[in-house]
């Protein structure tokens, strides 16, 4: 049974990889929205994987924030994805916060 486990994880995470790789340059994405294009409430299960990303920068979970438009956590800290998201143009203001307008939605 724990292989089997093990095996739905691994293609849990393929799948929220897939979606991140769909975010472009400049834009991000919630953990929400990709929970809502996958039909699951799992957040923290999305952000494990994105956590653990082994493709980084390929998948650029980076671009992933809260729903609140916080900028979220990051394996490598929250300033190195402050950082990663400015040099794609993103405006972070003094609280942490992206502006609406870098929203990108799945179709």
């Amino acid at each position: 049974m724990k292989l089997n486990k093990n095996r739905m994880a691994i293609e849990f995470q393929k799948k929220v990889y897939e979606l991140c790789k769909r975010v472009p340059k400049g834009r991000v994405t919630t953990y929400k929205a990709i929970g809502d294009k996958l039909r699951t409430k799992a957040y923290r299960a999305i952000g494990t994987a994105l956590n653990k990303n082994p493709y980084a920068p390929k998948v650029p979970c980076h671009r992933v924030i809260n729903s609140n438009r916080s900028v979220g956590g990051f394996a490598k800290g929250i300033n190195a994805k402050k950082k990663l998201l400015r040099e794609e143009g993103i405006f972070i203001n003094k609280h942490n916060k992206v502006e609406i307008k870098y929203l990108f939605r799945f179709k």
